[in-house]
């Protein structure tokens, strides 16, 4: 399996998405006090939240990995999905709730907004979504060129956030100039609540697929097919009662199966037949690290 290497690529991908994120954020802040735009103010938390996601996912990654032991003996996988879901949190209350907060504070205010400072904001917002498209471009290439990669919850976050940005701060420009052009601040105040309802979309978007996994989500339907009939092209084989697989990380699916035999084999033959189809199935799928059989002699036909 090629996952180590995966996860570096995944890791410098997170990196430079944080790198970003952290210089944006600060230009963002700098820029929307000094203009007073609640739509640049908006985007600046945005960044803040993608920033300490990425802190999130690099944990997920580095702890994701560790290997079982016995308080977990189907090891760690599964944290990838848990700091995946705090960054899905996140995301919902540093970045939706302020928008919408700063929305509603624009929409309830009479005061007249000064225009000074919004050419520097407009600039600051042009170079973010440079930064933010340079970002997005990375992890779309690793999404393209690496097989498996769709199922990394790190990368799949990575692309949300960025994809969101880059609407995020369209929205904003958009809101911004309007606001320049008609003098109406209910124009940035909009941005600020369209923001807001982006951000809160992604967040249940990987909120829900982060509690998915982590509440036990069946391995690959093609998956699950390819054992059972593996299992029924067994002669040995007399029926496959139950099949029941969990994905337990990227590369991790716990195969679990009640089958009955064919009458007439005797206890020595049972276990050659469970040791030979555990094998053809960890050779067909390497993700399927942890298989159980139950087996059970099938009566003999015509009942007794």
């Amino acid at each position: 399996m090629k996952r180590p290497e995966s996860d570096r690529k995944t890791r410098v991908t997170v990196l430079v998405a944080l790198g970003a994120n952290l210089v944006i954020a600060a230009a963002k802040g700098v820029g929307g006090l000094l203009s007073g735009s609640p739509a640049l103010l908006s985007e600046a938390a945005h960044s803040v939240a993608d920033s300490v996601n990425e802190v999130f996912l690099l944990a997920a990654l580095r702890r994701s990995r560790r290997p079982p032991d016995a308080r977990h003996p189907f090891g760690y996988g599964k944290e990838r999905y848990f700091w995946s879901l705090l960054a899905a949190v996140g995301i919902f209350v540093v970045g939706g709730c302020f928008s919408f907060f700063q929305g509603f504070e624009a929409l309830g205010s009479h005061e007249r907004q000064s225009h000074e400072g919004y050419t520097v904001g407009l600039i600051v917002l042009g170079v973010a979504l440079l930064a933010e498209g340079a970002s997005l471009v990375r992890a779309l290439l690793q999404l393209r060129g690496e097989k498996g990669a769709a199922r990394d919850p790190a990368l799949r976050t990575v692309i949300a956030e960025d994809s969101t940005a880059v609407l995020g701060v369209l929205l904003a420009m958009a809101g911004m100039v309007l606001h320049m052009v008609t003098g109406d601040v209910v124009w940035e105040a909009s941005a600020s609540l369209g923001i807001g309802l982006l951000l809160v979309y992604v967040a249940f978007r990987l909120g829900k697929d982060a509690r998915d996994r982590l509440i036990g989500e069946s391995a690959d339907p093609e998956l699950r097919r390819g054992v059972e009939e593996l299992l029924t092209s067994q002669d040995e084989i007399d029926n496959v009662a139950a099949l029941f697989t969990m994905g337990l990380g990227l590369d991790s699916v716990l195969v679990a199966a009640r089958i009955d035999l064919a009458p007439g084999i005797d206890s020595e033959e049972v276990e050659r037949v469970a040791v030979r189809i555990k094998r053809s199935i960890a050779g067909s799928w390497p993700e399927a690290e942890h298989v159980f059989l139950d087996i059970t002699n099938a009566p003999p036909r015509g009942g007794v």
